[in-house]
């Protein structure tokens, strides 16, 4: 069903489906971490305009909610899980309850009981809740030599509105001394920004990149981002540029790909921001409204852990 992926409306759609298919013809298999095994290709890019929609895939349902969630808890600053399962937001959970599993305090609880037990006791939430110093603690608090802590975020957003024209407005992620440290190291390693005629354009690098299951999760997150920032320094909407390392479909994921490639693509949904919000740290969750999203039914498949 090339044809009903090749419309304007449809261009960021069309795009993460070539990605798909490209793996699919493209991809060697490797072996990976967790042990399930993936067909790979190394190096891709996407470009597209913010302006032409909220960039939420529309072949199956995304969990926005999620998201917007998850984004929230990264710009806090935060690395304990319980902030997202007080929302009932678990797409973390796996990690910490994996660790939780072959401890010595493990009484055969569920996952579900364990991300239950997370959001009701602080005192367990505080000891296996934390990931380690993950996205959030990176943006924020990146620890200097000489004992301070770097405010990467309120630095980038101070310069972009002093100084629009810099080559510096990076953020990241890939802390070398503390990979060891984090649950997960980050995937999503590093993000430029670039002002233009009074547009601001974002362009993220993944090192490793779930295409399947994790990439329409970082697409929204980051176009939503990218919104963010626009808005609280003054600015119109650029382009979201994708750069991916090592883009993957997992072996397990490869009947779900299929299934999603066989549906039409759909008109990109409006995201509405509350424009009274003028200080990057003043969001919530219901500052933000989706309009006109009509996705496919969602197509569930396992996490790799």
């Amino acid at each position: 069903m090339d044809y009903l992926c090749t419309y304007v409306e449809h261009f960021f759609m069309k795009a993460y489906h070539d990605l798909m298919k490209r793996i699919l013809k493209e991809g060697v298999k490797k072996t990976d971490r967790t042990g399930t095994g993936t067909i790979s290709v190394f190096g891709h890019q996407m470009r597209f305009n913010l302006d032409d929609g909220f960039p939420l895939v529309t072949t199956k349902k995304v969990f926005l909610k999620g998201i917007i969630h998850e984004l929230l808890w990264f710009l806090q600053g935060e690395t304990n899980i319980r902030y997202l399962t007080e929302h009932n937001i678990h797409i973390w959970d796996d990690w910490p309850y994996a660790k939780y599993k072959v401890s010595e305090a493990y009484q055969g609880e569920s996952k579900e009981e364990f991300a239950k037990r997370v959001a009701a006791d602080v005192s367990f939430a505080a000891h296996w809740g934390e990931l380690g110093p993950v996205y959030g603690y990176q943006w924020r608090s990146w620890p200097a030599p000489d004992g301070r802590s770097v405010d990467q975020i309120s630095s980038l957003i101070d310069t972009i509105r002093t100084n629009p024209d810099s080559r510096r407005l990076l953020v990241s992620a890939w802390n070398v001394p503390f990979i060891d440290e984090m649950a997960l190291p980050p995937c999503h390693t590093f993000f430029q920004f670039y002002v233009a005629e009074g547009k601001l354009s974002c362009q993220l690098y993944q090192r490793s990149a779930d295409v399947f299951l994790g990439v329409p999760f970082n697409i929204a997150s980051y176009a939503l981002l990218t919104m963010m920032i626009a808005q609280v320094s003054h600015l119109k909407l650029g382009d979201f540029v994708h750069t991916f390392g090592d883009a993957h479909l997992y072996l397990n994921h490869l009947d779900q790909v299929h299934l999603q490639l066989s549906r039409d693509c759909r008109a990109l949904p409006k995201m509405i921001i509350n424009p009274n919000i003028k200080d990057i740290n003043q969001f919530s969750y219901t500052d933000f409204t989706l309009q006109d999203y009509h996705p496919h039914d969602a197509i569930s498949a396992p996490v790799a852990v």
